[in-house]
């Protein structure tokens, strides 16, 4: 009987770890979900827009200008960042604010992206710490699976993708069963 609950519980462990390498490397190489926060990509996506970032372009170096990435904050290691990749290496890319008068141009050095947020003036980005490495870069961001305005709360929070909130009465109408 103890040989029994030792086999299956070491059965257990060895399928707990088989699956968690599994979930591991899925999120690690594949892609994830990510609930962005803060103004600077406004209005592209909204403070605490839920989006899945996918990592395999970043492995295959398949950034392109345009695209919208998760990388890491030059500033704070502990912390990601989401922005546009405005430039690539080799791009002349004007490094002063918005609101400057006089307009200064660099070129990104190799290895290297030039990345900022759609809310200029609202923006902390390379505008501010310069030319980020392509190996800061976590993922590129693909789609947005939930906005945080159309969650809907009834009895409890419910997550609601955009494409089926036409058939959600909204809170006002609902009657309490």
């Amino acid at each position: 009987m103890l040989r029994d609950v030792m086999g299956k519980t070491f059965r257990l462990l060895g399928y707990t770890i088989q699956y968690g390498c599994i979930a591991h490397c899925a999120f690690e190489y594949l892609g994830g979900i990510v609930v962005c926060s803060g103004p600077s990509m406004e209005p592209t996506i909204q403070n605490s827009d839920i989006v899945f970032s996918e990592n395999l372009s970043r492995h295959f170096y398949c950034i392109q200008k345009g695209d919208i990435v998760i990388a890491k904050s030059p500033n704070d290691p502990k912390s990601n960042i989401c922005k546009r990749v405005i430039g690539l290496e080799g791009d002349k890319v004007c490094i002063s604010s918005p609101s400057d008068f006089r307009k200064s141009h660099s070129y990104v050095p190799k290895g290297h992206v030039w990345l900022e947020g759609d809310n200029l003036r609202n923006s902390t980005d390379s505008r501010c710490y310069g030319p980020v490495p392509y190996g800061l870069i976590r993922g590129r961001i693909c789609f947005k699976l939930w906005k945080q305005s159309l969650w809907v709360p009834y009895r409890r929070v419910v997550l609601v993708p955009s494409w089926l909130s036409i058939f959600v009465l909204p809170p006002a109408n609902r009657k309490n069963y």
